[in-house]
């Protein structure tokens, strides 16, 4: 029989909802809610607003893991127990959160295993999409990372228009590179060819406006390599 996955709207209300009460928090845009000098001990389900995961890489580097919306969890590496952890998680806008100690979570997994399959099925899918970046990273160019890129953050995060565009909130060309594997102006060299081919759109105020049909077209007629790669 085939295994219904648990959406994260019904991820919240239920089972999560049987939970011990959740500890809520707030954090303004731009605060740090944990970091590898404070590892976090909690399990994180963000209920307003966005938060940036990350991880330092032993040059010094950030490299953003994702992005995580109202309706989804993070934080899942204190289910390690370890008291060093390369994480860090901020506030890209004034957020709220509930958190559950990684102790009560599994206490109560061991009660009710639909809360435990639930798990394994949100760090199942964030398995396969990390995957998919990490094909991603071997075999394109930096400007197919990021059309990829921004096509699946629209995907996630964006809010469709008449145009059939996709808008997502203001994104930095820092927080992009970060995502992709590359530096701050290779981003924007990237973004302003996008921008002529009319695949995107953007501004501080606005946001970011994603045709993903438009990069999808792209994506089928742009070189691969990195001896054609357009930077």
């Amino acid at each position: 029989m085939a295994t219904t996955l648990v959406e994260p709207q019904e991820f919240l209300s239920n089972p999560l909802s049987q939970l011990p009460s959740p500890v809520k928090r707030e954090y303004k845009r731009g605060q740090l809610i944990y970091s590898c000098h404070e590892p976090s001990t909690s399990i994180y389900l963000v209920i307003a607003g966005k938060v940036k995961l990350s991880r330092v890489a032993a040059d010094g580097r950030r490299v953003v893991v994702d992005i995580y919306q109202a309706g989804e969890l993070f934080g899942e590496a204190a289910f390690l127990n370890s008291t060093t952890c390369d994480e860090e998680a901020i506030a890209l806008e004034n957020t709220k959160v509930m958190t559950w100690t990684a102790s009560e979570i599994a206490d109560f997994a061991e009660q009710h295993p639909r809360l435990g399959l639930s798990l394994m099925q949100i760090l199942a899918r964030r398995t396969i999409e990390l995957g998919d970046r990490i094909e991603s990273f071997s075999a394109d160019n930096t400007a197919r990372r990021l059309a990829r890129t921004l096509i699946r953050l629209s995907e996630r995060l964006g809010k469709g228009t008449e145009d059939g565009g996709t808008r997502m909130m203001p994104l930095t060309h820092e927080l992009l590179s970060q995502y992709v594997g590359t530096s701050r102006e290779i981003v924007t060299h990237c973004m302003n060819q996008f921008r002529r081919e009319h695949c995107v759109h953007y501004s501080r105020k606005d946001g970011i406006l994603v045709y993903r049909d438009a990069l999808k077209e792209w994506l089928q007629h742009s070189p691969d390599t990195e001896q054609s790669k357009i930077v």
